[in-house]
Formats: structure tokens, sequence, C-alpha cells
């Protein structure tokens, strides 16, 4: 059996959607235990849940580590499935990467990731076109808000850190040879619609990527050339969307400094994907 832990904060408009295909692949695959812990909402997420007839816990206040702690908390099984409520992983896909936990002895799997750039503005798409080539976040453990780990990975680590950086504190645990990209699943993640949208979705992650590594020195660093010497030196063509991700980036960066220095770091969504009409 399974453990799937779903944090969730006021994502009542994309919990339905997550738990069908949730369900319907552990109705037709291996039984699991799935848990939402809502945390800090002022939506229906709770009573969704509870429609669903899943393990439910609610806690006052927003956060994504503290639930994370609480789902592990009454979490039984392995492999573990820390699942975001707002992607779309293939049908099965839960099924496959625990599965390959279990066949490979691999400490930590993830999906593929496939951004969903529909109707997103143009500097948008530019932004990740580099982005997705990135070494980096090709073979990472972050950026597509599903990391299954074995119950050895799991004995990795005690409890999750309070900085907001999860996926990437996950990252940091596993070396290459411990980790596995499972190439026949694939999740679907809801790229930001604007530009606004985007930075402030960055600012976010970059403040609390900067966090954890204060916190936690061993956290591994991002190379900032990688755009240059990995993607563009390799395809020139793609010269016009590096022009957007590095200035994308600059701005993010400087928000999060900005945010680091004032102390305004907060969990927060980029509502523009959080809409049906947004969502793959």
């Amino acid at each position: 059996m399974t453990s799937i832990i779903i944090a969730a904060h006021n994502e009542a408009a994309v919990l339905d959607r997550c738990l069908d295909r949730v369900l319907r692949d552990t109705a037709v695959a291996d039984p699991a235990q799935v848990i939402v812990v809502a945390n800090g909402c002022t939506d229906d997420t709770a009573a969704v849940a509870r429609r669903r007839g899943v393990t439910v816990v609610e806690l006052a206040e927003p956060g994504k580590a503290a639930a994370l702690n609480a789902g592990d908390a009454i979490a039984t099984s392995y492999p573990r499935v820390y699942l975001d409520a707002d992607v779309v992983l293939d049908e099965g896909g839960i099924h496959v990467l625990a599965r390959e936990v279990e066949r490979t002895g691999a400490l930590a799997a993830v999906p593929t990731r496939r951004m969903e750039l529909s109707g997103r503005s143009p500097a948008v798409r530019a932004y990740y076109t580099i982005h997705s080539r990135l070494p980096a976040v090709v073979g990472g453990l972050y950026g597509r808000g599903v990391i299954a780990l074995s119950r050895q990975g799991r004995a990795r680590f005690g409890r999750f850190p309070e900085e907001t950086a999860d996926d990437l504190f996950l990252d940091s645990l596993f070396v290459e040879r411990e980790r596995l990209v499972v190439t026949s699943v694939t999740v679907r993640v809801a790229a930001p619609m604007r530009v606004g949208d985007l930075v402030r979705r960055l600012v976010r992650v970059r403040a609390g990527n900067a966090a954890l590594r204060d916190a936690l020195p061993g956290v591994r660093r991002s190379r900032q050339s990688s755009w240059l010497t990995d993607v563009v030196l390799r395809a020139p063509w793609l010269s016009p969307a590096a022009v957007c991700y590095v200035t994308i980036t600059l701005l993010a960066e400087r928000g999060a400094r900005r945010a680091r220095r004032t102390g305004r770091i907060a969990w927060a969504h980029d509502r523009s994907s959080r809409t049906t009409g947004g969502k793959a």
C-alpha cells in the first residue's frame, strides 16, 4: 500500500480534479492511504476532501512544511508520495512511480515534467523554453509537484524544515544514483498566465530556496550560468527566449532579496494557474 500526502492551502478549485485521478488510479491498482492536510484554509478545501472519503487533517495556520509533517505523522505505508493538489499526473502515474521505486531500489522518484503553456503570454512561454532545458530542472526532484520516496529514502530525514522549499530540500538529500526520473510518467504543471504572475511565483520560490540554503548549507546551489553554457550555447536559436529568461530571473531575484530583507516570505498561490481555464 502507498501513502499519498496532499498539503492543500485553499485548493478547493482544483482538489476535486486531483482526487479524481488519485482515487481512480488507486481503485484499479494497489489500494492507497490518501491524506489531505488542509492548512490555513478559508475556502471549502476540507469539505471537498471529506466528500471524497479520504483522510482529512485540518491545521489552523497555513504552511506547507507543517502540513507535510502532519500528514507524515499519520501515514503508515510506503512508498510515500507527496503530491501537490494543482498538478495532474498521467493516468496510473502514482502506481507507476511507486512500482518503480520498489522495482529499481531508487530512494526517490519523480515523473517527467511538462509545462502547460497554452494561453500563456509570449514572455512566459519564452521563460520556460529556457528553464525547461536546464540540466538541474531535467534531472532534479523539484518543480514537479510530486515526489515518491521509499522507506529508506524517507528515513534520510526526520521532519520537513520550516523553510518553504520542500522539494529543493528533498533534492538535496539524494545523489544521482539514488534518484530516478520515470520517463514513462508525465506530470502536467500549469505555468502562470502572465509575466507578473510568474515573477511573483519566482520571488516566493527563490526567497524560500535562499532561506533553506542559509538554514542547511549543504543544499545544492544553482549554477547561474547554466542557461548560457548548457542551453543557449548549444542551441543559439534560443537566444531571443534567453533575453526574456534573464530579465524575468533578475526581476525575481531582486524581489526575493527584498522579501527576505523585509521578512515577507509567504507560501502564496499563483491564482492565475488555479482556475479550470488555466489548468492542464
